[in-house]
């Protein structure tokens, strides 16, 4: 039995156990930086960063969905889709596709433009998920990061 809801601050460290798990199959846990503290401060404070879905399967959490506004000045406001993780005993019945979808609707309810999202080009189950529905792959359009160093660089030649 599946149900999803979104995150409170009652539930306490499971977003942050969630993200360690997706860090951790996607092969990058060392990246983690984020404490509980800091997404119950931005998650659920006076000025929400982000929300998050969890999926709970007869009563179990098994996976989660994040979301941030942003805004595109050709098309309007969307949602990005920062994670979408379900946990590996409870992959196949579904669970992903419901996150998906009850992003879909939120999008939806906010007359969003859509949903916007990337996925790691080894995750093949995810990317023929992601077709089935009618997501469109842009090959064309390359992420970019600038952290660290750099950031603090650039920031510095601002000034």
């Amino acid at each position: 039995m599946l149900s999803i809801r979104p995150a409170t601050t009652d539930d306490a460290g499971l977003p942050r156990t969630l993200i360690r798990e997706l860090a951790e199959f996607e092969h990058e846990l060392d990246l983690v930086e984020s404490q509980e503290k800091d997404l119950v401060r931005d998650g659920f404070g006076a000025n929400p960063k982000f929300r998050a879905l969890i999926a709970e399967w007869a009563g179990q959490a098994a996976g989660y969905a994040l979301v941030f506004d942003y805004y595109s000045t050709w098309a309007g406001p969307g949602l990005f889709l920062e994670d979408l993780f379900v946990r590996e005993r409870f992959r196949g019945r579904g669970i992903g596709k419901a996150l998906l979808a009850a992003v879909a609707r939120i999008a939806v309810q906010e007359n969003r433009y859509g949903v916007h999202w990337e996925v790691l080009d080894w995750n093949e189950k995810a990317i023929e998920m992601y077709k089935s529905l009618g997501a469109r792959f842009r090959d064309q359009w390359r992420p970019v990061l600038l952290t660290d160093e750099a950031l603090r660089r650039l920031a510095g030649k601002i000034s």
